[in-house]
């Protein structure tokens, strides 16, 4: 599976605020909708806009752009932030002056269809905790400086109001166990624990530089971990033949018997499910992926 990273959309400008609200669902309820119109869209922005002003004063003299619509994180966390890159490209062609204090833009379906890339991917619908981002903008100090305060309140104290919650719960037809904000930073954080309780703490490295420094460089390289070399924005896994992965996952074992060479084929085959886990969890996060076939298990890494 390959993928040309130069298509990846830049970030926007660094001092937009980056954020959502997060809804956690109760149990397995059903969601009776994952978009909502312009006309349904536009009094859950003017809550999340207030509650957002709550934590921050300063808020209030930013844009607020955000959207109808509810994502799974791995559609939130992805480089270059494409979801918060898509409202801010499509907040600058909205009518009216960008540069209004204060001004709220809430981007709904049309017909059923949200415009750009916004609609969420329905390969990703039914998790637990559900995702509507915002993205704040304006004055560039300003900006800062709730970015600063919500980088180290929000965790804390972020909670949404009651009625943000309610209103979120009956637009979407959902059922809201608990409904806060988090910046993208937060969102990251909380999922590096997720990704460790899951076991894949050993990937969260990679996906942590691919989201935070996209330009930057990082190796998975521990035994018996797949070997993945992040770089250029591209993540290049290697493919091992059985005696490649022999030689470097298995040196010591002596493969001289049958059931020595069945419970090598056995540890080979998981070998291949947990490359299969791991580039599906980088593909679901929009990371590119290359698979490059290694015959040689002592110079791998070369070949990445």
């Amino acid at each position: 599976m390959t993928s040309d990273a130069s298509h990846r959309p830049a970030p926007p400008a660094p001092l937009h605020v980056l954020g959502a609200l997060a809804l956690e669902l109760r149990g397995d309820a059903a969601v009776a909708r994952h978009a909502l119109s312009q006309a349904q869209v536009g009094p859950l922005a003017d809550l999340i806009a207030r509650d957002l002003a709550g934590f921050a004063p300063q808020a209030a003299a930013l844009e607020l752009v955000v959207v109808g619509a509810h994502y799974d994180p791995v559609e939130v966390l992805r480089p270059g932030w494409p979801l918060h890159h898509e409202l801010d490209q499509l907040a600058a062609r909205a009518p009216g002056r960008r540069e209004a204090e204060g001004r709220i833009v809430a981007f709904g379906a049309h017909e059923d269809r949200l415009p750009g890339t916004l609609p969420p991917s329905p390969d990703f619908a039914g998790g637990p905790l559900r995702l509507v981002p915002f993205l704040l903008g304006g004055d560039p100090d300003i900006a800062a400086r709730v970015g600063d305060a919500f980088e180290t309140s929000l965790l804390e104290r972020g909670m949404a109001g009651a009625d943000t919650a309610l209103a979120a719960q009956e637009a979407f037809g959902l059922q809201v166990e608990h409904a806060r904000y988090l910046t993208v930073h937060d969102l990251a954080a909380m999922m590096a624990m997720q990704y460790e309780h899951a076991g894949l703490a050993p990937l969260w490295p990679i996906l942590e530089t691919a989201l935070l420094q996209p330009d930057g460089e990082e190796w998975l390289d521990t035994p018996p971990e797949p070997l993945i070399h992040y770089a250029d924005g591209e993540a290049r896994i290697a493919m091992f033949s059985p005696p490649a992965w022999h030689a470097r996952y298995a040196p010591e074992a002596p493969c001289d018997s049958d059931d020595c060479r069945a419970q090598l084929n056995r540890r080979y085959q998981h070998f291949e499910a947990r490359l299969r886990q791991i580039a599906a969890v980088l593909g679901a996060h929009g990371v590119p992926v290359t698979f490059v076939h290694c015959e040689d298990g002592e110079q791998a890494r070369d070949q990445l």
